[in-house]
């Protein structure tokens, strides 16, 4: 069976900002108070009485060649061939925040325990045929996950080509 990278989609003409997404994220994985491994941010633009609000979900994109992988001096990041989601492995991670500062995303976080972690995907719901607990939850289905092909296709026609190229370089 063929591999192919998997990924996000997201449609901002149709998100609430109900934040939806990262309380399911943060209650599936458990994670710390402070903690959140996806954000749904604001982007204004423009002055009053002209102004534009933009909403975007944010996590990791789970890049073609992740440059948090390439900086890891222990190998604790990983790109699944199977799907190309990235995944961290914490009992490897030494905590040194290389990875921190060369992610162009801004997805890379660190806990109270001092070691690396980040959106995986719910690769293990995703194992099960499953989708993310983001994309679950999401109530006006504005997130979307699976091959990469069928997300540019979700982008329509117009920049599908280019959303392709971002993301997984080796789809060229």
């Amino acid at each position: 069976m063929k591999s192919q990278q998997l990924g996000f989609y997201f449609d901002p003409n149709r998100c609430v900002q109900c934040h939806a997404c990262e309380v399911a994220c943060k209650s599936l994985h458990h994670l710390e108070s402070g903690m959140g491994w996806r954000s749904v941010i604001s982007l204004w633009k423009g002055d009053y009485p002209e102004v534009i609000n933009r909403t975007v979900s944010m996590a990791c994109m789970h890049c073609g060649e992740p440059a948090c992988k390439a900086v890891c001096p222990r190998d604790a990041i990983e790109k699944r061939a199977e799907d190309g989601i990235v995944v961290v492995h914490k009992d490897k991670c030494i905590g040194c925040h290389a990875c921190l500062w060369v992610c162009p995303f801004g997805a890379v976080r660190f806990g109270g325990d001092g070691k690396m972690q980040k959106c995986d995907s719910c690769f293990e719901l995703v194992k099960e045929g499953k989708e993310p607990a983001c994309v679950a939850t999401c109530p006006a289905e504005a997130l979307h996950f699976g091959p990469l092909e069928k997300m540019a296709e979700l982008a329509g026609a117009k920049g599908a080509r280019k959303y392709l190229e971002a993301i997984s370089p080796a789809t060229r």
